[in-house]
Formats: C-alpha cells, sequence, structure tokens
C-alpha cells in the first residue's frame, strides 16, 4: 500500500482513490452512500441533558414504578421458563462472557469442554451424529439447512417446502437464506393445525429438495404424521428436515427414529428466559453431511501430554478455508447462550428434563379445559396433543377479548377476529386460575 501517510490501515483508501471510487459511481462524498433521515441523523449534539447517576436512577425508577405489569402468556416461538441461579452466577464469570466460539484451545479447555457438552446433549435428544455449537436462531438453522440440503441432494431439485403454519418472521429468514440460489420456497396445506399428509403427498416429487416439518408447530400441536412425511421425503430423495426444541425432544420420540435428516430449532428456551429477540439456533444432522455443517464443531482429542482435550475440529465458514468450499458465512455465534443452555440442561438432569417437559403438556390441557368450561369460549381449537400452548376460539371479538385482558394485567397472543393463543409453562402457571376469571369478566 502507498499513500497512507494518514489514517487507519483498516480503512487504507487515500483520498484520490475514495474520489475516483465515487465518481464510478456518481457520488460525491461518502455520505451521499447512505440514506440517513434527517429526524436520526445525528448532528454532533445528543441533547440529553447531563444527569448524575444518582438521579438518572431515580428517573427511571419512576418510570418503571409508572409501567402497567403484564403477565405474560404468550409463546409462538418466544417461551420463558425458570432458569437457575447457578446458571446465572456461573454463566457471568469473566472467562465465559462471549458471544465468540474459542479459537485458542490452550486458554479455552473450560468453554470448549461445555460446548462439546452441549453438542453431546444435543446428539442425545436428536439421535443424530452431529450437532454443532450454535448458530443464531431458530429462522437462521433452518435456512441453513435448506442450504445444505441443495448441497447433498443427490439428483436436481430447487423446492424446499415448509408446513403453512410457519411463523411469517421465520419464513421470511428461510426465503432471504435461498434468495442467491435457484431454490425456492413453497408451503403445504395443514389438517387441524398439523401438516395435512396426503396433500403434501401430492406436492413431493423430484423437484423437491427439502421438506420441513415441526413439531410443536407455532399452535403447540404435536404432529402425529412425523414418520409418514420422513418416509414421503426419503422416497423422493429430498432431505427432512425436523423443528422442534430440546425441552420438547425430551419427551418426543427421537427425530433420527422418524427418518429426520436435519434437526433445527431454538435450544434458548433452556438456559434463557423469553427475550423476544436473543436465541440459540440448534443443528443436528447425519454424519454423512459432517463437511457441509455450518458453523463450527468442537471436538475431543489429546495434548502432547495424552491428556484429553477440547479444540475446535471443523469450520467451514468462508473466512477459514477457500471460499468455494465453504459451507456458510455464518461469523459471530451463541456460544455463551449455548454454554447457559448446557448448564440449565445439566443442571435439570434427565429426570428434571422429562418433568419440565410433562409440564409442558399437562399445565395447558388443563388449563384448556377449564377454559372450554366457560361460557363464550371452546378449546382448544386443534383436537391435538399441545405442548405449551393452545388456540382458543372466542364468540365476541378476539381483538376486545385481547384489549380486556391487558387492562387486567395479561397478555396474550390475539390471532384473527375469533381466536385467541395462550401459552402456559413452569413461570406463568400459578397465574392461570387469576387468567381464567379475567376471561370470564371480560367475555
Amino acid at each position: 500500500m502507498t499513500g497512507h501517510d494518514t489514517g487507519t490501515p483498516f480503512a487504507p483508501h487515500t483520498p484520490e482513490e475514495t474520489a475516483a471510487m465515487l465518481d464510478a459511481v456518481g457520488a460525491e462524498t461518502v455520505e451521499d452512500l447512505f440514506d440517513v433521515p434527517d429526524s436520526v441523523r445525528f448532528d454532533g449534539e445528543f441533547g440529553i441533558e447531563s444527569r448524575d447517576e444518582q438521579t438518572v436512577r431515580a428517573e427511571f425508577t419512576e418510570q418503571l414504578d409508572d409501567t402497567d405489569e403484564q403477565i405474560e402468556f404468550l409463546g409462538r416461538g418466544h417461551y420463558d421458563h425458570y432458569v437457575p441461579s447457578a446458571v446465572e452466577h456461573l454463566a457471568d464469570r469473566s472467562e465465559f462472557l462471549t458471544s465468540y466460539t474459542q479459537y485458542q484451545p490452550e486458554v479455552a479447555q473450560g468453554f470448549l469442554q461445555a460446548l462439546f457438552e452441549y453438542q453431546s446433549i444435543v446428539v442425545e435428544l436428536t439421535g443424530l451424529d452431529v450437532a454443532n455449537c450454535s448458530l443464531y436462531d431458530a429462522a437462521t438453522a433452518l435456512g441453513e439447512a435448506a442450504l445444505l440440503a441443495k448441497r447433498v441432494r443427490a439428483t436436481s431439485g430447487d423446492v424446499v417446502l415448509v408446513p403453512e403454519l410457519l411463523r411469517e418472521e421465520r419464513r421470511s429468514v428461510l426465503e432471504n437464506y435461498v434468495g442467491g440460489t435457484d431454490l425456492r420456497v413453497e408451503a403445504y396445506p395443514h389438517d387441524d393445525g398439523v401438516a395435512d399428509v396426503e396433500a403434501l403427498r401430492g406436492r413431493v416429487d423430484a423437484d423437491v429438495a427439502m421438506v420441513y416439518a415441526e413439531s410443536p408447530t407455532v399452535r403447540g400441536t404435536l404432529d402425529p404424521h412425523l414418520a409418514a412425511i420422513g418416509d414421503l421425503a426419503d422416497e423422493h430423495d429430498a432431505l427432512f428436515t425436523l423443528g422442534s426444541d430440546p425441552i420438547a425432544l425430551s419427551v418426543l420420540e427421537r427425530p433420527a427414529v422418524l427418518g429426520a435428516d436435519v434437526v433445527v430449532g431454538d435450544a434458548s428456551v433452556l438456559g434463557l428466559p423469553a427475550s423476544f429477540g436473543t436465541g440459540l439456533g440448534l443443528f443436528a444432522t447425519r454424519d454423512e453431511f459432517l463437511r457441509q455443517v455450518p458453523g463450527r464443531l468442537v471436538g475431543a482429542s489429546e495434548d502432547a501430554d495424552g491428556n484429553r482435550a477440547y479444540t475446535l475440529t471443523l469450520q467451514t465458514r468462508e473466512q477459514h478455508i477457500r471460499k468455494e468450499r465453504a459451507t456458510s458465512n455464518v461469523c459471530t455465534n451463541q456460544a455463551w447462550v449455548a454454554l447457559r443452555s448446557a448448564m440449565h440442561a445439566v443442571s435439570l438432569g434427565p429426570e428434571g428434563l422429562v418433568e419440565l417437559a410433562q409440564t409442558c403438556i399437562e399445565e395447558p390441557a388443563s388449563l384448556a379445559a377449564t377454559i372450554d368450561d366457560l361460557p363464550g369460549y371452546a378449546a382448544p381449537v386443534h383436537d391435538k396433543a399441545h405442548f405449551r400452548e393452545f388456540v382458543v376460539e372466542t364468540d365476541a371479538s378476539a381483538a376486545t377479548i385481547g384489549a380486556g385482558l391487558r387492562e387486567e394485567g395479561f397478555a396474550v397472543h390475539v390471532l384473527d377476529e375469533d381466536r385467541l393463543q395462550l401459552c402456559v409453562t413452569d413461570t406463568n402457571r400459578e397465574h392461570v386460575g387469576d387468567l381464567v376469571e379475567a376471561m370470564e369478566v371480560v367475555r
């Protein structure tokens, strides 16, 4: 590099080079490349009066005291479970507080071991051979699964089939992921809240690269047709990808037994309270796809003295290997969240995890039966087994009922004109009686 006497080597362009590039794109200044509205453009002043810390804390406390508290019965992809205090205290140790994968094994054996244990837990729950040590969230894991299917499929095929009930946000991420390929996303219908297998049978053909199903679904239903979906995919040389989560998998049949080639989902149901943002992408697959797995794998080996040691065994992102051989450009991942998830799972143990899952089956069933006895409501709408959540049909306007429940201190999902959705876990089950009373009042 020449002519770089000022500035930083990380932005090495000379004024002449910058001017030439701006001229090539028809811009006069670098600022012209950014369309920042005047209403949010920083003008050099924050416009915030300076205050001392004690005053700021007092003001925030006053504002928070005026905030209406809501007891949440919200779900649809974001679930709240009690996180043991041990997880909070251990994860807050300074050597753990990073979202990055640990590239220096000589100084990160503890963290690498925890990630190896996380992978081992996912493998045990799914029955598959390989799990990576985290992706961003369930949506990005689904996107990576579609790209994997495209890479490994033996014959041509450019259709990814997803459930009609797939959350809009998750489908949007998937479509962004496949946007640079010839893959296209199409939906298949549902029947009473789960996959319509007969309709799906008419959709799966040689053009299908991957079939995706979920259990639990976004409406909380447990799909009894997964083995049939797996057989359909296998008959047409398509990959079968199943979306689930670690708590549900502790009591459901292992996906590998059902014919799943890939399992994705959000593992942050363990280790994190509902954050309505931060997640943890679960990704597991068969051994034959090992070198197509996105992200990183932590493996167990031995050091020079013959002691068990952990290290990053496989890294397939384009920053680490030749771009044409890379399987993903996933960068910063959710290692700290994976650490918390593993800690939570270990603190519960196998029996505790199953007990938590049983709560997620029994509590919604009990609440649905109680609501079904109330005038003006029918629950659950879908005649299926449920996990955490279920849909309620209302005689009156669901929006009006939802607003009334908000006034009573309860947050629920309003799905459409006459349907609500409620989610019950171990953290809000003590409030179900109050919710039922409020539903009687506002109906």
